[in-house]
């Protein structure tokens, strides 16, 4: 940006840059690549000019106003209620055109003056839990969520939207299948891969559709919301308990693993079509069980090469409850060692005897995306079982955390081992089935 910057232009100021036949306008950003000059565009997209080609830059006193003006929603009467409850993250975030990030700044009547086709399907009530990025959530959130879920569920509403950041949504959609559990209405997690003010955000579509469904199908209980693929046609309701996020920045980040998605939402008809047919349905006859307590003190500790014991007596040091191990394929984690030399490995099994021998309770997932932990395969697996480690099954590891923490905070130790390989909601199946076993993209976006 020097020659930018020679002409008295600096970082942050908003301009209309003029390259050739080219315009312009946006947001000056930091210098990545000398000689170029960066800007954010209105639409939240980057650009970068080369600036040995002739520019001509002028400066734009007033950035544009992005936020938008307070207006009254108006209820209509002859309309269901959908409550929103919101988080914060991508979903309620814009730009920020003096840094060119985004940050969570959007309330939840602002979100519905930003697509006003929400309020001519049903009446929104809204509620501000939080406004933050789902990396900085703790399990002390979950249980605040659930609990405003808890109250919304007492009302007169069809279905529940909770907005969220998509990098720990599956995180929290696991802890609310466990700490809620036979809702009589749809509870869905909706999130978007690009902030709410930019012309490919996928926000309005992913509300829209869980809209739809909540409105148009008899499915009781919690699900992800989001984009099927990397066109604007349609959305899918997920597991909450067997989904991940895929990709960094795709609208189709989202994808099932060992299951299939719940539901598919068309976008322009609202028309749903059901992949899985074991579902509750609205207002059944089975009791709401709600039980929000977390242990916090649970920890995941991912497998690797040259994993020492001081890594796993940090959870011993530090008195930890509960220990997920993500191990490698089947449910490994180096603890034999092979070489007279070297006996790293059988300090890690000593530190986990360790571990456990102290009352922590330890379970095993794999970094595997697809498949199911089966430890009597080769020789760590019975070793470790002999000690007390127990087998995930095919639980994510990240819901494998969650589960153990609301096992810890609800149930004595006895009934957790107990629990803990039992599927309680759709987290564990007994066998995976062959189509299941990959994601899919479509196409690059």
């Amino acid at each position: 940006m020097k020659s930018a910057k020679k002409k008295g232009f600096q970082e942050g100021d908003w301009i209309i840059a003029t390259q050739g036949a080219n315009q312009f306008e946006g947001t000056i950003l930091p210098t990545t690549k000398k000689g170029y000059l960066n800007l954010k565009l209105k639409s939240g997209y980057n650009v970068s000019l080369n600036q040995s080609k002739k520019i001509k830059i002028k400066k734009i006193n007033t950035p544009p106003n992005t936020t938008p003006k307070p207006k009254k929603i108006v209820s209509n009467p002859s309309l269901s209620t959908i409550l929103i409850l919101h988080t914060g993250g991508t979903i309620a975030s814009r730009v920020n055109y003096e840094t060119g990030g985004a940050f969570a700044a959007f309330s939840p009547e602002d979100l519905l003056q930003m697509f006003p086709e929400l309020t001519k399907k049903a009446n929104f009530e809204t509620k501000m839990i939080g406004n933050m990025e789902s990396e900085n959530m703790r399990f002390s959130h979950y249980s605040k969520i659930a609990g405003e879920i808890q109250k919304g569920l007492s009302k007169k509403i069809s279905g529940i939207i909770v907005s969220h950041g998509t990098d720990t949504m599956g995180y929290t959609s696991a802890a609310l299948a466990f700490m809620i559990q036979k809702p009589k209405i749809p509870i869905l997690l909706v999130g978007a891969q690009r902030s709410s003010d930019r012309g490919s955000s996928d926000s309005a579509m992913n509300l829209s559709c869980a809209t739809d469904f909540i409105l148009k199908s008899n499915f009781a209980g919690i699900g992800i919301c989001m984009h099927e693929n990397s066109e604007d046609n349609a959305c899918v309701i997920l597991s909450p308990t067997k989904s991940r996020k895929f990709h960094t920045s795709r609208r189709d980040a989202f994808k099932s693993v060992n299951a299939n998605p719940i539901a598919r939402i068309e976008y322009k008809t609202g028309k749903t079509i059901f992949f899985e047919k074991n579902y509750l349905h609205k207002g059944h006859s089975e009791k709401t069980i709600f039980q929000p307590k977390l242990e916090e003190k649970v920890g995941l500790l991912k497998s690797h090469p040259s994993l020492t014991p001081e890594q796993i007596k940090v959870f011993e040091k530090n008195k930890f409850k509960g220990l997920i191990l993500e191990g490698t394929g089947l449910g490994h984690v180096p603890v034999i060692s092979r070489e007279e030399k070297d006996k790293t490995n059988d300090k890690n099994f000593k530190a986990l005897e360790s571990l456990l021998k102290k009352g922590c309770i330890v379970g095993m997932t794999s970094q595997c995306i697809f498949g199911a932990v089966q430890m009597h395969v080769y020789s760590a697996g019975p070793k470790l079982q002999e000690i007390g480690v127990l087998e995930g099954k095919d639980m994510l590891a990240e819901t494998a955390l969650v589960k153990l923490a609301w096992l810890l905070g609800n149930y004595p130790k006895k009934e957790v081992v107990k629990l803990f390989g039992k599927n309680l909601v759709g987290e564990i199946n007994e066998r995976t089935l062959l189509e299941n076993q990959a994601p899919q993209f479509e196409g690059e976006q």
